[in-house]
């Protein structure tokens, strides 16, 4: 299995205090998300649970920081980094003022889908359900690739909210990957 998680793209638009934090990190690879609330200390969760990254209290300078560095919020106060997997949801407060985010680390993970490759070639549908953190969208995004790339299928993904729906239709006239945010 190999990973890909451009954990750096994500550091660099975070606050400066939290960044070489991060950087030094010796479970940075199983951190699953980073949270910076409004008046409390900047957390990050790991598969084995949450820590403190700081003493320092998160200020509004900081939420500006990044959100001034990210793509504009959905509808569902969400958005990302440019041409990474990473996702960021904002909480507001009732001026509509963004006072917390929860920085989503994206991985692309290649290899996971070995393990129900003869579901895939079996042409049936599939449901992945699982709790947060544990990769269905990884796993979602590898079997897109592996149908796409590897069985030359059209793979059409439905993103709402970075949540992604996939789509398989048997023409061979377009084999590559498709990807259509949806409000549905």
């Amino acid at each position: 299995m190999e990973l890909n998680n451009d954990f750096e793209k994500l550091i660099e638009n975070l606050p400066f205090f939290l960044q070489q934090t991060l950087r030094k990190h010796r479970y940075h690879d199983q951190m699953i998300e980073i949270v910076l609330d409004l008046g409390r200390r900047p957390e990050a969760r790991f598969t084995y649970g949450p820590e403190y990254l700081s003493k320092k209290i998160i200020s509004w300078q900081d939420i500006d920081f990044v959100t001034k560095h990210l793509s504009k919020f959905s509808n569902e106060n969400r958005a990302g980094i440019e041409r990474t997997l990473h996702r960021i949801s904002c909480i507001r407060n009732r001026q509509f003022l963004v006072n917390g985010l929860t920085c989503r680390i994206g991985r692309s993970i290649f290899g996971t889908v070995s393990v129900i490759r003869d579901l895939l070639e079996s042409e049936k549908s599939m449901l992945i359900l699982g709790k947060p953190g544990v990769g269905k969208t990884t796993i979602i995004r590898e079997i897109g690739r592996v149908l796409a790339d590897e069985m030359e299928k059209r793979v059409v993904i439905i993103d709402t909210s970075n949540d992604c729906l996939l789509y398989t239709s048997p023409s061979p006239r377009d084999k590559r990957q498709s990807r259509m945010p949806s409000s549905a």
